[in-house]
């Protein structure tokens, strides 16, 4: 069995009441910088995906399980920008085989669905809706990775981006099946309430 790689003695630590955080390569940053707010926001989505699973079980379940220890991958290399120095650990990162198993598991999913004739509104079942919810949280963590590598010095690996752009789509059509595999889809119906 391979070393933990962190370990939690203490949960405070005091370092950051001034408003800072430390990378994973020791370099301490605002709080509110925009890293910092990409895999806080990949964080997030991973709340709302456990929520989700409280009322899941079987394959998709299990499939989000997956997904939320990814999401904790994907956390730590955005924690762990290559500043150019070296480091004396290996850091993690995102692989193609994690995008990959998620295309598999959406185009599995997805063949089990009538297409689609209209947009989706969040809803329907428990699980659905809080699917949803993580759907559009992992957009926007998916829109500040994508804001973070357009500064000059900042970037952010292919499968990393590739991954929760995907994620995404997970969480679309496993919302679709959790709303009975589409029969409980909540449809928008263009103008109904003008």
């Amino acid at each position: 069995m391979e070393a933990p790689i962190v370990t939690l003695n203490k949960i405070y630590t005091k370092t950051g009441d001034a408003g800072t955080t430390a990378l994973g390569t020791g370099t301490r940053v605002p709080k509110n910088a925009l890293r910092i707010e990409a895999y806080g926001t990949v964080d997030e989505a991973n709340s709302v995906i456990g929520i989700a699973r409280l009322y899941l079980d079987g394959p998709l379940d299990k499939a989000l399980s997956r997904i939320q220890n990814d999401l904790f991958d994907l956390g730590a290399d955005l924690c762990t920008p290559d500043e150019g120095k070296p480091l004396d650990y290996e850091p993690l990162r995102m692989t193609e085989a994690q995008v990959e198993r998620l295309e598999a598991e959406i185009d599995e999913m997805n063949a089990r669905l009538e297409p689609l004739k209209s947009f989706i509104l969040p809803g329907g079942s428990e699980a659905a809706a809080h699917l949803h919810l993580a759907r559009t949280v992992s957009r926007r963590a998916e829109r500040l990775m994508v804001g973070l590598v357009h500064i000059e010095g900042e970037q952010v690996g292919e499968p990393a981006l590739k991954y929760v752009n995907r994620l995404s789509d997970f969480l679309f059509v496993a919302g679709r099946i959790a709303n009975d595999e589409g029969r409980e889809d909540v449809l928008w119906v263009p103008g109904a309430n003008r």
